[in-house]
C-alpha cells in the first residue's frame, strides 16, 4: 500500500510522502546529487524535497522552481512571423 502524501515540497509546494523514516530506505535514496548541491539545498530549505523536485536538481534544474517554469515558457512559446 502507497503511503498518503503527509509532508509539503517547500519548493514546489506539492504534497508527498517523505520515507526517512520509514522502515524501507526512502526513495530519494536512488538519486545522486553532488555535495555542492546538497549544500545549496541545506541552505535554502528546511526539510526533504519531493522525488520529483530531487530528480529535477539532479539533472541540473534550477533551486527556484519559478526559474526553471520561465525558462520552460520561454523555450515554448511560438515565434510570430509577419
Amino acid at each position: 500500500m502507497a503511503a498518503l502524501p503527509d509532508d509539503t515540497c517547500p519548493r514546489c509546494g506539492g504534497g508527498f510522502h517523505c520515507g526517512v523514516d520509514d522502515a524501507a530506505p526512502c526513495a530519494c535514496t536512488g538519486l545522486r546529487l553532488d555535495a555542492a548541491l546538497q549544500a545549496r539545498l541545506r541552505e535554502r530549505y528546511t526539510g526533504c524535497l519531493c522525488l520529483r523536485c530531487l530528480a529535477a536538481l539532479a539533472q541540473g534544474a534550477s533551486l527556484d522552481p519559478a526559474d526553471a517554469a520561465a525558462a520552460a515558457g520561454a523555450a515554448i512559446q511560438p515565434t510570430r512571423t509577419g
